[in-house]
């Protein structure tokens, strides 16, 4: 078995203890860091998978991203040097009356690996915070907002709806277990992401 290989194993099975230790051993078999970080976004799309399939639960999703967060923080300074410039600033946060935070902390952790800094404002986010977060915050590129609950879809779409009345030109990003391309598309959402891997992919392909 390969060392990328192991990596993805012991993501998708939350052995946080080990993952550091593989993905270093990973590197020093001359994997290259990029490599690793995908194969680590390839499994959490994996363990979303099975979350969404009623395979595994709450539970055994953080303790998978857990071990991802471990395995990225090995990465992070190579990636560093890599990622020669950040590609600016996105704001994150759940909407208004939704209090679910695992969807929305892998995606940060999966911008952040990929050259975005980082704006987290938590859950239950009303549309003006968001507003008010893109002000306070230098360069900032890209909004995100997660919803999770089909009863604050009308909060999704009213924090898109604001930040786009503020900012014309401002990017935003939808996602969450009840967003559709179609719902994303009538908010007046510049993309939408299923899962926090492909949020990554399309963040960056909407900012550059």
């Amino acid at each position: 078995m390969s060392k990328i290989d192991e990596v993805k194993i012991l993501v998708e099975t939350g052995k946080s203890k080990k993952i550091a230790a593989a993905v270093q051993e990973a590197l020093d078999a001359g994997d290259k860091a990029q490599d690793i970080l995908d194969a680590m976004i390839a499994s959490m799309s994996v363990v979303g998978d099975k979350f969404s399939a009623g395979e595994i639960f709450v539970p055994e999703m953080l303790i998978a991203a857990k071990a991802m967060s471990k395995g990225v923080d090995v990465l992070k300074p190579i990636m560093a040097g890599d990622v020669s410039k950040s590609l600016g600033t996105c704001v994150m946060g759940t909407v208004a009356g939704d209090l679910h935070d695992i969807g929305k902390n892998l995606v940060i952790m999966m911008l952040e690996s990929s050259g975005f800094d980082m704006v987290d404002l938590g859950v239950d986010v009303p549309a003006a915070k968001f507003v008010d977060a893109v002000k306070e915050n230098d360069n900032v590129v890209l909004v995100a907002c997660s919803g999770l609950l089909t009863t604050t879809m009308p909060a999704l779409k009213e924090a898109v709806q604001t930040v786009k009345a503020a900012f014309p030109d401002m990017k935003v990003i939808v996602g969450g277990a009840p967003v559709t391309p179609e719902y994303a598309a009538e908010c007046g959402a510049d993309g939408y992401a299923p899962d926090a891997g492909s949020a990554a992919v399309k963040a960056k392909e909407i900012v550059s």
